[in-house]
C-alpha cells in the first residue's frame, strides 16, 4: 500500500525527530530544518501535505507559505506555531494555510487534523478524475490538434478555477460554446452542482424573466397553481449556462444585472427578495458590441457579464482539426448505427478539408452523420455526403477586379532555404481582409460576409493581423471603417 507522503518543516530537532517516529507507520516523513532547504526539495518532489512551523529561522513561516502556494496553489498546508498568535494564525489563513496546531502538539489531535486534510487530498483527486472522465466522454467537438483549440481550453482551464466569476463565450454557431460552458463547469469547484441551459432564443420575451427567476402563485394568467423555482435557483451552487444572451429584454438584462451584483433577485409577483450563489456562463454570436451602440443590450451588464471572455475559433480558423473531427465522427456514427467503416476516401478528405464550414464543428457533425446512414463502407465516400458540388466549391466569396487576392498556386515552388508557412498564411488572410473591406467600401458586416464570417469574427481577425503586423503592407492600404450604424 502506497503511503501519503508528509514534509515537516521545523527548527526544533526534537519534533524532526520524534514525530516521524510517530507517524512512520502509516506516513513517509521527511524533515527539514529550514524553509530554504524545504522549498527546494518541494519543487523537485512535492509531498502530499506539509507540516510548516511559524517561527523558523531565517524565511519564516509565513513567508514560506506565500512561496509554497506560488509552487503549487493546491498545495494543503498545516501550521504549527508555539502559541495562539491570531494574527499570525489569520494571516496563515489568509494566504491559503489548511488549518494550525499549537505546540506543544498533542499526537491525537495532529493525527486527526492530518487525517482530516488527506481526506480533503483524496477527494480532490477523485473529482480530477471524475472530471478528466466527463471531459473526455463529452467533448469529442475539442478533440483537436491546432494551437488555436488547444490555447482556448488552456485558458478555459484558468478561468474555471473561480466558482462564480460570469463568463462570456463568443464565437460563431456550431462552434460548440454550450460544450465549452460544460468544459467550465465541469473543471469549476462547482463541478457537483447543478448545470443548466436556457436558451434566450427560444423563450417569448415575456415569458423569459419568470423562466429565469420564477414566479409566486398567481402572478400571471395561465402560471402553475404553487409558483415556480426559476433556473437560477435551480442551478444554485453550480451553473446557469444563457445561451444566446443577446436575446434578452432590456428589462430582464436590468433584473440579470442586480444578480450578477449581489446575488439577489426577486421571482416574479413576489416581494421577497432572495440570495443565491450561481455561476453565470453566457454566450452568443451577435455583435455586442453593435448591440450596444444600438442601445438595445446595455453596456453595465456586458461588462458584468464578461469579466471574463472566452473566444471560440470557427472550424474555419483551425482547419488541422477537421480531419481528426471527421474521422472521430465517424467512429461515433458506425456504432451508433451498426455500420462499420475503416476511414475516409481521399477525395473525402481533401474535399472536407478545402470546404468553408459556415455551420462550423455541428455541420461536419451532421454531414458525416448523414454520410454513414447513406454509406454502405468500407469507406466514407464523396457521393454518401451528397454534397459533392458544394464540398469542391466550398469558398468564402469573391469579389472580382483588380483589389481581389492572386489565387494560390496548385504547385507552390519551396526554394531550397524552405518558407515560413505560417507568415505566409497570415499575409495571404491580410490580402483577403483588405480585399473584401475595399470590395465593401470599408463595411465591416459586408466585409465579413463576403469572407462568411460573422462580424464579430471578422473583427476578432483584423484584430490579431494588425497586432501581430501580419501583411503591414498590404494593412497599411485597408481603407478606414465607413460603416454607419443607426439605431432600429
Amino acid at each position: 500500500m502506497v503511503k501519503f507522503s508528509l514534509a515537516l518543516i521545523d527548527d526544533e530537532p526534537s519534533i524532526r525527530e520524534g514525530i516521524p517516529v510517530a507517524l512512520s507507520p502509516e506516513y513517509d516523513v521527511r524533515t527539514y530544518g529550514t524553509a530554504e532547504e524545504a522549498l527546494e526539495a518541494i519543487r523537485s518532489s512535492p509531498p502530499d501535505l506539509i507540516l510548516l512551523d511559524i517561527g523558523l529561522p531565517g524565511m519564516n513561516g509565513i513567508e514560506a507559505l506565500a512561496r509554497i502556494k506560488e509552487l503549487r496553489p493546491e498545495a494543503l498546508v498545516i501550521m504549527i506555531t508555539a502559541y495562539e498568535d491570531v494574527a499570525t494564525v489569520v494571516s496563515a489563513m489568509k494566504l491559503g494555510a489548511y488549518d494550525y496546531v499549537l505546540k506543544p502538539i498533542v499526537m491525537d489531535g495532529l493525527r486527526l487534523t492530518i487525517r482530516n486534510a488527506l481526506e480533503t487530498i483524496r477527494l480532490r483527486k477523485e473529482i480530477r478524475l471524475l472530471q478528466e472522465h466527463y471531459l473526455d466522454d463529452n467533448l469529442p467537438c475539442f478533440i483537436a490538434a491546432s494551437n488555436e483549440i488547444q490555447e482556448t481550453m488552456s485558458f478555459i482551464a484558468r478561468a474555471a478555477r473561480s466558482p462564480d466569476a460570469p463568463i462570456l463565450i463568443l464565437g460563431e454557431t456550431g462552434t460548440g460554446k454550450e460544450l465549452i460552458a460544460q468544459a467550465i463547469h465541469y473543471r469549476s469547484p462547482n463541478f457537483k452542482g447543478p448545470f443548466h441551459t436556457l436558451n434566450c432564443a427560444a423563450i417569448p420575451r415575456e415569458l423569459i424573466e419568470s423562466e429565469l427567476f420564477g414566479y409566486e402563485k398567481g402572478a400571471f394568467s395561465g402560471a402553475e397553481p404553487l409558483g415556480k423555482r426559476g433556473l437560477i435557483e435551480e442551478a444554485a451552487d453550480g451553473t446557469l449556462f444563457l445561451d444566446e444572451v443577446g436575446d434578452l429584454s432590456l428589462q430582464a438584462q436590468a433584473k440579470l444585472l442586480r444578480f450578477l451584483e449581489n446575488g439577489e433577485f426577486y421571482r416574479v409577483g413576489s416581494t421577497r427578495k432572495r440570495h443565491i450563489r450561481t455561476r453565470i456562463v453566457s454566450a452568443t454570436n451577435k455583435d455586442l458590441e453593435e448591440m450596444m451602440e444600438e442601445g438595445s443590450f446595455r453596456h453595465d451588464l456586458y461588462f458584468r457579464l464578461g469579466v471574463v471572455t472566452v473566444y471560440v475559433p470557427s472550424l474555419n480558423e483551425r482547419r488541422e482539426d477537421i480531419l481528426p473531427l471527421a474521422e472521430h465522427f465517424l467512429a461515433l456514427y458506425g456504432t451508433k448505427y451498426g455500420k462499420k467503416f475503416t476511414g475516409l476516401t481521399k477525395e473525402v478528405r481533401e474535399a472536407l478539408q478545402g470546404h468553408h464550414w459556415v455551420g462550423n464543428v455541428r455541420e461536419l457533425k451532421n454531414l458525416v452523420e448523414r454520410g454513414v446512414i447513406m454509406g454502405e463502407g468500407p469507406e466514407l465516400m464523396l457521393g454518401d455526403l451528397g454534397m459533392n458540388r458544394a464540398l469542391r466549391n466550398g469558398g468564402a466569396g469573391e469579389c472580382t477586379g483588380s483589389n481581389s487576392p492572386s489565387p494560390l498556386p496548385d504547385n507552390p515552388a519551396i526554394p531550397p532555404g524552405g518558407v515560413d508557412l505560417m507568415r505566409l498564411v497570415r499575409e495571404y488572410e491580410a490580402r483577403y481582409i483588405k480585399a473584401a473591406l475595399t470590395c465593401a467600401d470599408g463595411n465591416e458586416s459586408r466585409a465579413a460576409r463576403l469572407l462568411g464570417m460573422n462580424h464579430c469574427t471578422f473583427r476578432y481577425q483584423r484584430k490579431k493581423m494588425l497586432e501581430t503586423g501580419a501583411g503591414q503592407q498590404e494593412t497599411a492600404e485597408i481603407p478606414e471603417i465607413t460603416e454607419k450604424r443607426t439605431p432600429r
